[in-house]
This record gives C-alpha cells, structure tokens and sequence, in this order.
C-alpha cells in the first residue's frame, strides 16, 4: 500500500519501522514540527521525524492541516491509506477523506476506554489490570471509530515508560498484521456507554498528596514515571520519587518514620525506590539520602 504515516513521539517509532519493513511504500511521515529542547533551547526534531530520516522517507512538519494548501499537499501523495500513532494535531473530516482505505489509528487502550490523550498513565493510575492497544478507523470524534482489532497486555507493577515501550511494539506488529486481513475485519462500532476518557497529565496531578493511600501514591508514581513524575517538597526542592515500594505502617501523612525514608500516607506508608533532584540524574534512595540524610519524624511537603 502507498502510506502517509502521522505521527510524532518513540511510541510511534515501531509502527512507522514496521510499516516500512513489511513492503509498505511510507509516501511520507507527518509530525510535529521540530521543538526547542534542552538547556540550549535547541530546536530538535520529533523521534519520527528522525526515523523517518534514517530510512529516507519524505518528512512534512504542518502546524496545522485544516488550511486547503496543506489538504493538497497531501492529497497529493495519492495515499491508500494513512497509519495515525500519538501524531498530536486533529486531523479534520477532510483529511480522513484523503485516503482512498481512510485513516488507522494506533491507541494504546482496549477502547473505549481511555479515550484520549494518556491512556496509558490513567490505565496505571486508575489500578486496571489490563491495558493494551487497539487499532481503529478513525473519524471525527475523539477515539470514537470502529474498531479492527485488539491485543491485551498485563499492567502488572510496569512505569508509564515501561508500559509506553512495550505497548508501542504490540501496537507496531498489530497494524502490520492489520493490513494484511484488511479486507477480511469486520469493524466493530464503540459502546459510547462504556466509554471513559484519559484527559491529557496537568502538571497539578504530580504533586503527591500524602493524605492519599498508599496505593493510589505508588500508582500516581509509576503513572508518571519517568514524566513528568511525581514529586514531594522538601527544604524548597522539589524530588520525583521514580518508583516506591508500599510499606505496611501507619502514622501522620506526610511524616517519615525511619531513616531509609520511609513515609506516612492516609494509608499505609511508601519506601521511595528511586528518585531524582532537580537538574541530577535519577538515582537509588540510599545514594540520594548519603547526601541529604532525612531522619525520622521530618514532614514531608
């Protein structure tokens, strides 16, 4: 099949490889336009945009594609079909029009639920035993087209970081399975009364909030793990707790009650694992507290 390919972040990265290896013609790679990052402030180009460098395959970076010129510029790539994977922009009725086969999406939830932007991080933070990724036709409505086909993976104990990477090759082998019984999948219309949505992490949602349980607190850090990650205050520093174990003591929210860091939650208590200061790179709990030990009875902010 001729292919555009939209996408922008690493959890397209397999999907737009898959594509290219299976002996699809990838016509072109839609993403992001490049954005400044690090302490220069560099522009640097989205992870699609670099694979799609590396294989030769044309790359367009619209800031939007609800003008006429950029419809027609990719009209023109004659398309059969285009593979949609945490491209960024709403794609208008016009553009799904494109395609002669319309447009696949690649979401990593079992629809309908986690519609939306982190489907992933609220799978985690929600506690769902299950999540995984399914692959729909798209139309106008937010993750609301028929469905083509699933794959289900445990949650278990994984970050949002692990879970995104192992997602991101289940979805890439499932599209390219997709397209080869395409004509054969009878889609599926979504139960609107099932559905539920994954409003994109507001960075007021990684502030740890020690009144909570100590369950909810270990999911809120894997959820956010390793971004933006969850974080607590302490002597005006802000530290993400990376992962954490929960431990079986009680005492004030908030309160440490051993030297190894150990803190009261409304229930229970968390061990933070590992962390990471401001500016540093992540480390293990007992590294952190030889530089900054935090005896028992501190509150934590």
């Amino acid at each position: 099949m001729r292919i555009v390919f939209m996408g922008t972040p690493a959890f397209a990265v397999p999907t737009l490889a898959a594509l290219h290896e299976a002996g699809h013609t990838v016509v072109a790679a839609y993403t992001q336009p490049p954005r400044p990052a690090g302490r220069g402030k560099k522009l640097q180009p989205s992870p699609v945009q670099v694979e799609a460098e590396i294989r030769h395959i044309p790359v367009k970076c619209p800031a939007s594609l609800r003008s006429a010129e950029a419809q027609a510029e990719l009209a023109a790539f004659e398309p059969d079909l285009a593979v949609v994977a945490a491209y960024g922009l709403i794609l208008p009725q016009a553009v799904l029009d494109i395609p002669k086969q319309g447009c696949l999406n690649v979401h990593a939830s079992l629809l309908p639920k986690w519609r939306g932007a982190a489907p992933i991080q609220r799978a985690i933070m929600a506690g769902d035993l299950t999540t995984g990724i399914t692959i729909m036709r798209m139309e106008a409505g937010l993750d609301t087209g028929p469905m083509l086909a699933f794959a289900r993976t445990p949650v278990e104990d994984k970050t949002a970081g692990e879970l995104t990477e192992e997602l991101a090759e289940i979805g890439a082998q499932l599209m390219v399975g997709t397209l080869i019984d395409l004509a054969m999948l009878h889609p599926i219309e979504q139960d609107d009364a099932q559905a539920s949505y994954a409003p994109k992490i507001d960075k007021a949602e990684a502030r740890i909030d020690w009144t909570d349980g100590a369950e909810a607190i270990e999911r809120q850090v894997r959820g956010l793990a390793p971004f933006p990650g969850a974080w607590f205050q302490l002597d005006g520093e802000r530290i993400k707790v990376l992962k954490a174990d929960i431990v079986a003591r009680e005492g004030k929210p908030g309160t440490t009650l051993s030297d190894d860091l150990t803190i009261a939650c409304g229930y229970a208590a968390i061990r933070p694992v590992r962390v990471q200061r401001a500016g540093k790179p992540a480390m293990a709990v007992e590294d952190f507290l030889r530089g900054k030990p935090i005896p028992a009875g501190t509150l934590i902010g």
